[in-house]
């Protein structure tokens, strides 16, 4: 769903409600340390947030990331934090306790859906998370900005409605895909793979890559033997990074005839989370039809 729809949505639940849609003179700070946090949060907070994202050029590794003093000024002014967790963006947790502020709140997505230490932290790809997300947030917004707390719930309504296509995409797909077998360089789309029943091979591959170690040599071997012998219908890459083992298993993916997607670990700029997912979605649709029509 595009920026535009969205804003329809949101603009005919707050008319219908009578809700006034005038900025506030102080919005309230929000700092996101990934950028598809930071665009939940302005899809909330509509014109009472200003939002700052950190990780937000899809052509970085994320992992590379090195903070700068411009990010610890904006989190030190921030009145909300939101973070992944379970050890994606350590580096928040060192901005945060290097410059406390009172009263700020900070979220950390991954204790919303009970992720811990050594889950996959990709949960942005987990369709429950957003949505629990979107509740946290609406509750830390009302409790922070008690003038338009009324004003916040139509917000959250129209977000938990604008994601209604990407469950019903992945309802659609995992009728038609359920105990596919698919593999990736990494497990970036990992939950995403769950959500639709597929069956993921070479998981110590792509722990390997993800932890930046060296697979072994098995490992390797297994991986090119599923390619080139079509053990697998599906290779997902993480677009965003340059691990050469990776690089090569795409190679090969593209030789053996198997349909490659890449997938990111930011959202591409000008466009929504919802549009995002919705669209990779439609990339494993596309990269599967020919295999389970």
């Amino acid at each position: 769903m595009g920026k535009g729809a969205l804003a329809t949505i949101m603009a005919l639940i707050l008319a219908a409600s009578g809700l006034s849609a005038a900025a506030p003179a102080a919005p309230l700070r929000i700092v996101a340390a990934e950028n598809f946090y930071g665009d939940v949060a302005a899809q909330l907070g509509g014109p009472w947030v200003r939002v700052v994202s950190i990780l937000a050029n899809p052509d970085v590794d994320p992992h590379l990331f090195e903070v700068n003093p411009a990010v610890g000024r904006a989190v030190s002014k921030a009145r909300i934090v939101i973070e992944n967790g379970i050890g994606y963006d350590p580096w928040m947790e060192n901005l945060l306790a290097a410059t406390e502020t009172s009263g700020r709140q900070t979220i950390v997505v991954a204790s919303l859906i009970g992720r811990k230490p050594g889950d996959n932290p990709h949960i942005w790809y987990d369709p429950h998370t957003m949505l629990a997300l979107g509740s946290a947030l609406e509750r830390v917004l009302a409790a922070d900005d008690p003038a338009h707390a009324a004003d916040f719930l139509p917000h959250l309504v129209a977000f938990r409605a604008s994601l209604m296509p990407i469950e019903a995409r992945i309802a659609s797909l995992r009728a038609r895909l359920a105990g596919t077998a698919v593999t990736a360089t990494e497990p970036v789309f990992g939950y995403m793979f769950a959500a639709l029943g597929m069956e993921v091979k070479n998981r110590r591959f792509q722990l390997a890559v993800m932890n930046d170690t060296e697979p072994s040599a098995a490992e390797i071997a297994g991986f090119e033997a599923d390619l080139r012998r079509h053990r697998v219908a599906l290779l997902a890459y993480n677009s965003q990074a340059s691990d050469p083992i990776a690089l090569r298993m795409v190679r090969v993916a593209k030789e053996a005839g198997v349909p490659v997607v890449g997938v990111t670990e930011t959202e591409p700029p000008r466009t929504t989370y919802q549009a995002w997912i919705l669209g990779e979605l439609k990339e494993v649709q596309r990269a599967l039809a020919p295999h389970k029509p």
